[in-house]
C-alpha cells in the first residue's frame, strides 16, 4: 500500500495522515469549498476539491470519493469515523473498485449496523443481553404488554441507530405511546429505518467499551476498556482508560467476551465492542461500532500502539504481531472532546471565528487536532475542534496534567466544552469513580459552572493582590 485517500476532515484526517507517513505512505485528502484552508488539506500529500459544504454534496458522495481514488492511483481508502466509516455500501462499493478499504468487510458492518441483527449473531456464544425482545415492533398494544413483562422502565431503540437518536427512556406505561411514536418518528428522519425494540432500563448504568482488532488470519486481540460513561445527549464528551472498577478478571472476562462478537461476524480490523454495566457491576451487549473511535488515543496511550498503523498493516493482509499476553496496561489516560459548544446554553453547537486558538504543550498532553487560529468553525459539519488527551503514570496524575492542559488551551470566539471538562476532571464524583451515565443530570448545571468560574476568579484576583503587596513591601536600598 503505498498510497491512501483519507475520506474525511478535521482532526481524524490529520490524525490518520500522521501514521501513513510515518509508514511511509503518500495520502490524499478530500475537502469540500468550505474546508479549503483546513489542516488536514495543507497537511496531505495532494487534496482534492469534493464538492460544496454540505456533508451531502461533499464527504458523502461515496461514489465520486472512489473515482478521485482510483484517478490518482490509491491503493486504499481510511473513511475515519463518521460520515461514511459505517456504510456497509460504500465498503462493498470500494472492494468492488479493486481498492482497500481500510476497516472490517461489508458483511460485518451490515451486521453489526443493525442492533437486532447484531443480537442475533452474538447468541451463539451467550454473550449477557438486556432483558428485552429480539424483534422489531410498532404495534403500541403489543409493546405494552412486552413492557409490563419485563417492567418499567424500559429503553425505546431505533434498530438502525447511534448517537442517542431514537432513543427514548419510558418510566410508566401512560407515556409509552407517545414515546414510542416519537421514538419511530426520529429513527424514521435519522436513518431511513423506523424500526424499534424495547429493552430492559438498566438504571445507574456505566458505558464501558472493549477496543479489539483482528487480522485476515484468524487472530483477534482485545485492548482492554475504556470508561465513557460521561456523557451529554448519550454521546460522549469524557473517556477515560483504563476504567476504575474492572477487576482484572472482569476485565479478563468483558475482553474476551468482545472478541467472541468480533468472532461472531468474521471480523477484521479495529472496532469497538460496546456494554452496559449496572451497579452489581453485571455487563450486557450493547452494541459494536465497526470503526476507529473518536476515543481511541487513550488506549494507544495506555498500551503503547499505534490503532492506526494496526488497521492499515490488517487491511494489507499483514498478521498481527503482539499476543494477547503481550499486551499490559501502562498508565492511565483521559480525554477531553472539545466542541465548539455552549456548556451554558445546553451545549448548543457555537459557531464563529477562533479569534485565538493556542494549543496546550507540556508532558503527558497530546491534542488531536484539526483547527487553527482565524479559520471558521462551519455550521455544517460535528462541532469537535479537537481532542485533548492527558497521559500520566497513575490517574491521579492523568487528571492533574489535564486541568493543567485545559488551563493552557486559550481559545476565543466561540464557546467551547473546555469549562465543563475542567468541571468533571475536578468533581468529586469523577475523581472518586463514584459516578454514571447520569453524571450530568445528577451533578452539572450551567449555574454550577458559572458557580465556580466565579470562585477561580475570587481566587485569582487574591493571589495577585497577595504578590502585589508582597511587592510592594520589599525591603528597598536607599539610594543616596
Amino acid at each position: 500500500m503505498k498510497k491512501i485517500l483519507i475520506a474525511n476532515r478535521g482532526e481524524i484526517a490529520v490524525r490518520v495522515m500522521k501514521t501513513a507517513q510515518k509508514m511511509g505512505i503518500k495520502t490524499v485528502a478530500i475537502y469540500s469549498t468550505v474546508d479549503r484552508n483546513a489542516p488536514h488539506v495543507r497537511f496531505a500529500d495532494e487534496a482534492v476539491l469534493i464538492g460544496e459544504a454540505p456533508s451531502s454534496e461533499s464527504y458523502l458522495l461515496g461514489d465520486k470519493i472512489i473515482e478521485v481514488a482510483k484517478e490518482l492511483g490509491a491503493d486504499g481508502i481510511h473513511p475515519g469515523y463518521g460520515f461514511l466509516s459505517e456504510n456497509a455500501d460504500f465498503a462493498e462499493a470500494v472492494e468492488n473498485n479493486g481498492l482497500i478499504f481500510i476497516g472490517p468487510k461489508s458483511a460485518a458492518i451490515r451486521t453489526m449496523g443493525s442492533k437486532l441483527a447484531a443480537k442475533e449473531a452474538v447468541k451463539q456464544y451467550k454473550i449477557p443481553m438486556v432483558p428485552g425482545i429480539d424483534e422489531a415492533i410498532s404495534d403500541v398494544k403489543k409493546a405494552k404488554a412486552i413492557a409490563k413483562e419485563i417492567g418499567f422502565p424500559i429503553l425505546i431503540k431505533a434498530s438502525a441507530g447511534g448517537g442517542g437518536k431514537g432513543m427514548r427512556i419510558v418510566e410508566e406505561e401512560k407515556n409509552l405511546e407517545s414515546q414510542m411514536n416519537r421514538a419511530i418518528s426520529e429513527a424514521t428522519s435519522a436513518f431511513g429505518d423506523g424500526s424499534v425494540f424495547i429493552e430492559k432500563y438498566v438504571s445507574s448504568p456505566r458505558h464501558i467499551e472493549i477496543q479489539i482488532m483482528a487480522d485476515t488470519h484468524g487472530n483477534i486481540l482485545y485492548f482492554f476498556e475504556r470508561e465513557c460513561s460521561i456523557q451529554r445527549r448519550h454521546q460522549k464528551v469524557v473517556e477515560e482508560a483504563p476504567s476504575v472498577i474492572l477487576t482484572p478478571q472482569l476485565r479478563a472476562k468483558m475482553g474476551e467476551a468482545a472478541v467472541d462478537v468480533a468472532r461472531a461476524c468474521d471480523y477484521v480490523g479495529a472496532g469497538t465492542v460496546e456494554f452496559l454495566m449496572d451497579a452489581s457491576h453485571n455487563f450486557y451487549f450493547l452494541e459494536m461500532n465497526t470503526r476507529l473511535q473518536v476515543e481511541h488515543p487513550v488506549t494507544e496511550l495506555i498500551t503503547g500502539v499505534d490503532l492506526v498503523a494496526l488497521q492499515i498493516k490488517v487491511a494489507r493482509g499483514e498478521k498481527l504481531s503482539i499476543t494477547q499476553e503481550e499486551l499490559k496496561i501502562m498508565g492511565h489516560a483521559v480525554e477531553l472532546r472539545v466542541y465548539a459548544e455552549d456548556p451554558l446554553n445546553e451545549f448548543l453547537p457555537s459557531v464563529g471565528m477562533l479569534e485565538t486558538y493556542k494549543l496546550p504543550k507540556g508532558e503527558g498532553v497530546r491534542v488531536d487536532n484539526g483547527f487553527e487560529e482565524g479559520m471558521d468553525v462551519p455550521i455544517y459539519y460535528d462541532p469537535m475542534l479537537s481532542k485533548l488527551i492527558a497521559y500520566g503514570a497513575n490517574r491521579e496524575e492523568a487528571i492533574q496534567r489535564m486541568l493543567k492542559a485545559i488551563d493552557d488551551y486559550k481559545i476565543e470566539g466561540v464557546m467551547t466544552t473546555l469549562g465543563f471538562g475542567k468541571f468533571v476532571f475536578d468533581h468529586e464524583a469523577f475523581r472518586s469513580g463514584n459516578f454514571d451515565t447520569h453524571f450530568i443530570k445528577n451533578y452539572y448545571s450551567p449555574q454550577a459552572l458559572l458557580k465556580e468560574a466565579r470562585e477561580e476568579a475570587k481566587i485569582a484576583a487574591i493571589i495577585a493582590l497577595k504578590q502585589y503587596n508582597k511587592d510592594q513591601n520589599k525591603v528597598r536600598i536607599p539610594t543616596t
